[in-house]
């Protein structure tokens, strides 16, 4: 089930208890990066990969670098099998996914911990 199934399935069953949305998520996103697993390679060391293995391996490793409000970085990985299959967008897209996935536990923990803090009062 996707994000927007999920989301219209709570809305129709009126649950209205404090939660994390997806909306949420993106409002405490301030930058986003991406790159290739070459590309940091490159650019930590000024060195491009020693054998064509290498290369081709590591362009078809896509990370994203979610900046969070707080400062706080979340990372997401794609990795594709086959040069032949490689899109950079569709990575990109999929390393982010990887990186929400990843802030939905975090953020779940600040609001519980919030909810919590409020209930002890």
């Amino acid at each position: 089930m996707r994000e927007e199934e999920i989301e219209q399935e709570i809305q129709a069953s009126r649950l209205t208890a404090p939660r994390v949305t997806l909306e949420d998520i993106e409002e405490n996103i301030t930058s986003a990066f991406y790159f290739t697993a070459a590309d940091g390679v490159y650019g930590a060391s000024g060195h491009r990969p020693n054998s064509v293995r290498a290369g081709t391996a590591l362009r078809l490793l896509t990370f994203c670098v979610l900046v969070l409000r707080n400062g706080f970085t979340v990372t997401g990985e794609s990795a594709c099998v086959s040069p032949e299959n490689f899109d950079a967008e569709l990575g990109r897209k999929i390393a982010r996914q990887n990186a929400i996935a990843k802030v939905w536990p975090l953020m779940g923990y600040a609001l519980r911990e919030r909810l919590f803090l409020r209930e002890e009062k």
